[in-house]
């Protein structure tokens, strides 16, 4: 004769195993919820490549683009950048927060102790052109990243982003996400003082 504690067990573990997926959904969704809520600013991902060299730039042109001095645009290679306080910005035409902070990037490249260069990430060449002739041209040089191999070696977790780059090819910084006043006044400007303090 079976025991009708013997007869439960078997639903009682069904219930069990059926429950478990919730569980875990219920324990991540509260990870995630607390992260959100960490109050820690989601654009200042780390990098392993702060303090390293850059990966190396030999990129080509962004064809049809133009340099203020009516000369074709340079390709973004190692020369273009060599012994100059770089900062190197990925950016896209169809992306909504490069256009928002372009304005941001034309400003800094007024700036004499800076070099600014583009890595153009998964666009077509057109519509780069278009956003640049909209927008204006904040770049010395730029390179063309078709399939994104560059931003691969870059560690670009979405764009834009931005990196200042030492005159000795050392990264000093890494800005995820589109620049704003708090990013240039907390972030950026005192990488840039302090890299000039440095040199």
């Amino acid at each position: 004769m079976t025991n009708a504690r013997d007869e439960r067990a078997p639903g009682a573990i069904r219930y069990l195993v059926a429950a478990l997926p919730l569980l875990i959904f219920a324990v991540l969704a509260l990870i995630f919820w607390s992260q959100l809520n960490s109050g820690r600013d989601v654009s200042e991902i780390p990098s392993a490549l702060i303090g390293t060299k850059a990966p190396t730039l030999d990129m080509p042109r962004l064809e049809g683009a133009v340099a203020p001095s009516g000369r074709p645009m340079p390709a973004l290679t190692d020369t273009a950048v060599k012994g100059k306080l770089t900062l190197v910005n990925v950016w896209a035409s169809w992306c909504v927060p490069c256009r928002q902070e372009h304005p941001v990037i034309l400003a800094l490249s007024k700036d004499p102790r800076l070099t600014v260069v583009g890595i153009n990430y998964k666009d077509r060449n057109e519509n780069a052109l278009r956003f640049l002739g909209e927008l204006g041209n904040p770049f010395s040089a730029i390179g063309v990243d078709p399939n994104g191999k560059a931003a691969i070696d870059w560690g670009v977790y979405g764009i834009p982003e931005s990196f200042l780059v030492a005159a000795d090819g050392t990264i000093l910084y890494k800005r995820a996400g589109p620049f704003d006043e708090k990013s240039l006044r907390e972030g950026l400007l005192p990488a840039i003082e302090k890299a000039l303090a440095g040199s």
